[in-house]
């Protein structure tokens, strides 16, 4: 049955059908061969004809049936006729009289010879307007639930991630976030002190809500008004809202939205702030919308909640951290130390890292950074404990290895499981003596004078706390020398160490940073915060020590430099000899270069090979009272060099006879705990453009 019938099939075939008479139902009976179709009184009234206008032919309905619905329910006939089935069903719609659109249904039965021929169709047509309706209606409720639903879990997803207040204000107005939320804009606010401070505002125009980011308790305005009454309030009449609140006219000219709910945010009974949740085009709020409102604001109350617990805690918890480290760094003579602490951008952002620096007798300076184990206010409150009790240590004079020593048997003694990993070095920035030992903690990383950096190689021993526990309480020294404008930096794991890389990527990213960042020790500290503690994502706590001995170019007419060569570094020999090359043509006595070159590799050669450790070389312009050049290469050997007289076939023992032969003057002194060698140069005839 169609508004364009199908073609009648060969062989009439007449006889009505059986009629119905129930409302909204008739029944038709089509033939097939004549193409003559009848309808009951209630068929006609279905299709709102009336007897005399209807010509009994499946193109008369044509009259009610749009074209397109005819076509469609033609082709199903058709496909029915040329199949094997016997009965069809379908929808379409009916254009009555008074202009009403009205949901159909047909239903037939096809009528076949004994060969399969089709001779007549018999059915009903029904109403199915309210059918349609309420299927229609159920789908919709389907679908706003599951939108509710999908609305629920996302946002709930979201928040569940949020530890602090600031995450759940960057959930509530990322990208993104009022999709989720099914809302067109959001102010979300804080009661505090008596006001609602607001701390989040997303959507188009909502930024005129800034102006007034502390506004009173006391109901004059729609949120206060939700927050003190614990009762929500949908918004649909702009003119309403006015009327009961004045004080929003100037707002509401400039805010481009329809509808508002206002929802107070309700935490262990007691009312903690207010949601805001603006819409465009919306006339209503369903019970269902309401409900949904409510959900949200639940969810978004128990995550403020938790995240102003969390708040509290880590406050108190940076507190107490704050209180356990250094409130200042002593001054020292000599040089310039730089500290700095970060504290990790997740978790309560609390941990055992620390640094100090100590004034020892004998105008020395102990430093040390440390890192108690876990990110918790127990590992910052053994972190404090130990660092007093280490700064104790040393303070009473005692050897770095013996510092360490009782540090590890203090922690030991704790009622405590934890352990510490610690670096700590005495440094003489007069004589640029360091004495560095290590319990499992990384060692420096120094910069010298012309820009290299390297790992000197210091020996360790266990954590502390773990060294007592295993009886294996040494931690051996290692003799460091810094000369004048050198660098030495001590850190935390945090500032090289990123998750599923290895550790060696974060300490070469950085020695690169410190070979390019500044000379001064407080612009180099911040130079590696800014590009390695947020390059690694902030997850861990970092303690930093810059320390960086003063510069000694001498004067305009006695200049200075100085070099330290490691041991086994050829890099190290050839970069001196550069320097010293350098430095003879900047200070106009390029003639002597050669000689001064050869003199200071003999003397470097002999103190790298026949001593345990580097060497310091310095070479320095001595004016009065004849000008002259005077170089020296000191050492930790107190065992003095003794010229030879090797044979024809030797291949050694000829160093001191060649810096004899080279220079005017050589000598060998005692220094400290080592010795130095030097040797002189004459430069009367050989200065150009100095002095």
């Amino acid at each position: 049955m169609a508004g364009q019938g199908p073609p009648a099939s060969p062989g009439p075939l007449t006889g009505p059908g059986e009629r119905l008479a129930l409302n909204g139902m008739g029944s038709f009976e089509w033939d097939l061969g004549t193409g003559t179709l009848l309808l009951d009184t209630a068929g006609l009234a279905v299709f709102d004809l009336e007897p005399e206008e209807f010509d009994n032919t499946p193109d008369g309905l044509g009259l009610r049936i749009p074209p397109a619905d005819g076509e469609r329910l033609s082709r199903h006939v058709l496909e029915v006729l040329d199949g094997d089935e016997d009965s069809y069903g379908s929808y379409f719609t009916v254009h009555r009289r008074d202009g009403r659109d009205q949901w159909t249904h047909t239903q037939g039965r096809v009528l076949r010879d004994p060969d399969g021929t089709a001779r007549r169709i018999v059915g009903i047509v029904r109403d199915a307007t309210a059918e349609l309706e309420h299927a229609t209606l159920l789908r919709k409720l389907e679908n706003a639930r599951a939108q509710q639903a999908t609305i629920v879990q996302r946002t709930t997803e979201a928040l569940s991630r949020a530890v602090t207040v600031d995450d759940v204000t960057a959930a509530l107005t990322g990208a993104g976030a009022l999709e989720r939320l099914g809302a067109d804009g959001l102010a979300l606010g804080l009661v505090e002190n008596g006001t609602i401070k607001m701390i989040a505002l997303s959507g188009e125009s909502l930024e005129i809500l800034g102006e007034r980011r502390f506004t009173r308790l006391d109901g004059t305005l729609p949120l206060s008004h939700a927050v003190i009454t614990r009762k929500a309030r949908f918004v649909t009449s702009r003119a309403e809202l006015v009327a009961e609140f004045p004080l929003l006219t100037d707002y509401l000219e400039r805010i481009r939205f329809d509808a508002a709910a206002y929802l107070p945010l309700i935490a262990q009974a007691k009312a903690i702030g207010g949601l805001v949740l603006f819409y465009r085009r919306r006339s209503e709020f369903s019970p269902e919308e309401r409900n949904l409102c409510l959900g949200l604001a639940g969810i978004v109350a128990q995550s403020l909640q938790r995240a102003l617990l969390f708040d509290q805690e880590r406050e108190f918890a940076t507190g107490l951290q704050a209180a356990m480290l250094p409130r200042r760094i002593p001054e020292i003579t000599g040089g310039e130390i730089a500290v700095r602490y970060h504290s990790a951008w997740s978790g309560r952002e609390v941990g055992g890292d620390w640094y100090d620096v100590i004034a020892l007798p004998r105008d020395r300076v102990g430093i040390v950074v440390g890192d108690v184990q876990g990110h918790d206010t127990h590992a910052a409150a053994i972190m404090g404990q130990l660092r007093i009790a280490l700064r104790a240590y040393a303070g009473e004079g005692h050897p770095p290895s013996t510092v360490l020593a009782r540090a590890s048997r203090f922690l030991a003694e704790l009622d405590t499981e934890r352990f510490a990993t610690c670096m700590y070095a005495q440094v003489d920035l007069e004589t640029g003596g360091v004495r560095a030992v290590r319990a499992g903690h990384m060692g420096p990383l120094i910069r010298h004078t012309d820009g290299r950096t390297g790992w000197p190689n210091v020996r360790g021993g266990l954590p502390l706390g773990l060294a007592s526990v295993f009886e294996q309480e040494e931690f051996p020294e290692t003799r460091l020398d810094l000369v004048p404008g050198e660098t030495l930096v001590l850190c935390t794991d945090g500032l090289v160490e990123e998750p599923g890389t290895a550790i060696t990527q974060g300490m070469e990213a950085l020695a690169h940073a410190v070979r390019s960042g500044p000379q001064e020790a407080g612009a180099l500290a911040d130079h590696l915060s800014d590009r390695l503690w947020e390059r690694w994502g902030s997850g861990d706590d970092v303690a930093l020590l810059v320390l960086r001995r003063a510069p000694d170019p001498g004067t305009h007419r006695a200049p200075r430099i100085h070099q330290y060569v490691h041991q086994a570094d050829p890099e190290g020999l050839s970069e001196a000899r550069y320097a010293l090359r350098q430095a003879l043509r900047d200070w106009g006595m390029p003639d002597l270069a050669d000689d001064v070159e050869l003199a200071a590799g003999e003397l470097l050669v002999n103190a790298l090979l026949h001593t345990d450790g580097g060497a310091v070389l310095t070479m320095e312009v001595l004016p009065e009272p004849v000008r002259r050049i005077r170089l020296w290469v000191k050492d930790r050997s107190s065992v003095w060099p003794r010229r030879r007289t090797p044979g024809e076939s030797a291949t050694t023992g000829r160093g001191l006879l060649l810096v004899d032969a080279l220079a005017t003057h050589w000598g060998v002194e005692s220094r400290g705990d080592g010795k130095a060698v030097w040797c002189e140069f004459d430069a009367a005839g050989s200065v150009r453009g100095i002095g």
